[in-house]
């Protein structure tokens, strides 16, 4: 990707585009999360005209609300399904590979207690399965005083040890924000806040859609050769257009952040909860430290963001407080927390939330191509799936570039932008590719600086405001950067800042920033903060 080309379409003018006389596209993509954007990085390496459209904003969904792991999944293996955790580790592999800063290698410790299961032997044989698969050798035990060091405060209640192994960890939302920039370098086209309102019929088959632009009420009428709907938790509502079953077993999983300070955690600690013995993870993360995930049916309305309940928060404060009884973590220790929806394919509503398989499914109805389920780690491999079933309508197709890496090599050195630091300018790197020669462009000096303890910058938002398709405060603080969540009250600290980079870049008067900061504010206390007494 050459550093003079966009990184994301100008909205405005893509939108007075799709209002011109009707083109046909080779195909629509209804959906902005990994695997919209996954769809359209393949699609766009194939030479087609293709269009991504997302109701809301880039990775408003499960994709910015994960657990931020890239894994193979060690549980799979235990549940079975060893095929998802050999493709899984592979894809691991690959995107450790192609997004090093982006995509980074963690430490899990596993601790090993005196009459519980399973003990060190049994779980080593396990972690040298899961190594093999990954063509890796990474684990080992660790001894209980170097556990003790490693993780203080722990509980040391029989304890023996740990079984030590590696997966990675990532930002969700800048994966999916690098993968549409790599899209669109290659030709494809993206519009946040365009809701796909209907299909378009003709001859029993799906050749198009309605889409409204969310921001002005306008309808434009788009035919294409091939729809695909990548909608997540959503995929039953436009299926349901050509085919009236229900698939999809909407799972919220909820976290807390905490500040680094009040739990000192440097690698992944697996948490067996006192309660049901479910694994609940405690692991560090943008300069903080992440406790979850819980997994429960999610039964309200998708189009309201997904909050944390009081149940799950307490849930998650006893597991961290059982493996940490002496750091006394509690509600006033929490900046902030998010909630994200799995869409599972259900197999039986009776079934354990957690047992259910996250494998993945297309279907194809009346032509319109519908892929849900799965994992973030196997993105891409999803959306080849999907790919693969457009061809009833698009015909085979040939791949147009050199190689089939999702991502474009970037090679720099802190010196080529001008830091001091090489595992910075490795972590910009990963989540701006080749246009990170241009993010301090004209920045001065104190825009450079990382924002507290975070790995984030304002010249990371001045670049966002100016070149990544923000409409919204929370676009910005919420998926651009994730300053909303890392921050106390949510980045008030820095709203002076941003107040200046909005006027500047996005062109706000006083009026529409105290609109937006109203906005952000509401959307934060209700869905990113702790819940109310009637939130259950």
């Amino acid at each position: 990707m050459s550093s003079s080309q966009p990184t994301f379409n100008d909205r405005a003018a893509l939108w007075a585009q799709l209002q011109q006389a009707p083109s046909q596209w080779d195909m629509v993509i209804v959906g902005g999360g990994i695997i919209g954007a996954g769809i359209l990085r393949e699609a766009a390496r194939r030479g087609l005209k293709v269009l991504l459209l997302e109701q809301r904003d880039f990775a408003w969904g499960t994709s910015s609300r994960s657990s931020k792991m890239v894994h193979g999944g060690l549980r799979y293996i235990l549940q079975g399904d060893i095929g998802l955790t050999r493709e899984s580790l592979q894809e691991r592999e690959r995107l450790l590979q192609e997004a090093p800063g982006l995509i980074d290698r963690m430490g899990y410790y596993f601790t090993v207690r005196k009459g519980r299961f399973p003990g060190r032997v049994a779980f080593s044989l396990l972690l040298a399965f899961y190594d093999f698969m990954a063509g890796i050798r990474d684990h080992h035990f660790l001894p209980r005083a170097d556990v003790l060091r490693h993780f203080p405060g722990i509980d040391d209640t029989g304890l023996k040890g740990a079984c030590y192994y590696t997966d990675t960890v990532t930002d969700d939302a800048r994966l999916v924000l690098r993968i549409l920039q790599e899209a669109i370098a290659a030709g494809g086209l993206a519009a946040n806040y365009v809701r796909v309102e209907s299909l378009l019929r003709s001859r029993g088959l799906v050749d198009g859609v309605v889409a409204v632009n969310t921001q002005t009420g306008e309808r434009v009428q788009l035919k294409a050769r091939s729809v695909v709907n990548a909608t997540g938790t959503w995929a039953d509502r436009l299926r349901h257009e050509v085919n009236p079953e229900t698939r999809v077993r909407p799972l919220r999983g909820s976290h807390l952040v905490l500040a680094r300070e009040r739990l000192p955690v440097h690698d992944c600690l697996t948490i067996f909860h006192p309660r049901d013995k479910r694994p609940v993870f405690a692991f560090p993360w943008e300069g903080a430290t992440v406790v979850g995930t819980t997994d429960l049916d999610h039964r309200q309305d998708p189009d309201t963001e997904a909050t944390i309940s009081n149940g799950e928060l307490d849930y998650l404060l006893e597991a961290v407080n059982d493996q940490f009884p002496r750091h006394a973590i509690g509600r006033d220790d929490i900046i902030s927390t998010w909630s994200g929806v799995r869409p599972v394919i259900g197999s039986d509503k009776s079934k354990d939330p957690s047992k259910e398989r996250r494998n993945h499914a297309v279907w194809v109805d009346e032509g319109l191509v519908t892929v849900t389920g799965g994992k973030l780690t196997t993105f891409r491999k999803i959306a080849l799936d999907a790919m693969a079933a457009a061809t009833a309508t698009l015909g085979e197709m040939r791949i147009t570039e050199p190689d089939q890496a999702v991502f474009g090599s970037t090679s720099i050195s802190a010196a080529d932008i001008g830091l001091a630091d090489e595992s910075r300018a490795r972590r910009l790197a990963g989540r701006y590719g080749a246009a990170v020669m241009r993010l301090f462009e004209g920045v001065a000096a104190t825009e450079r600086a990382n924002i507290g303890g975070t790995g984030f910058c304002l010249a990371e938002c001045r670049w966002a405001a100016r070149n990544e398709s923000v409409l919204h405060l929370d676009d910005l603080l919420l998926r651009r950067t994730r300053l909303g969540s890392l921050l106390p009250g949510g980045g008030a600290e820095i709203f002076g800042a941003l107040e200046t980079i909005c006027a500047e870049e996005l062109h706000w008067d006083q009026a529409r920033w105290q609109a937006e900061l109203a906005r952000y504010r509401d959307i934060w206390e209700r869905h990113y903060y702790l819940p109310t007494p009637a939130t259950g």
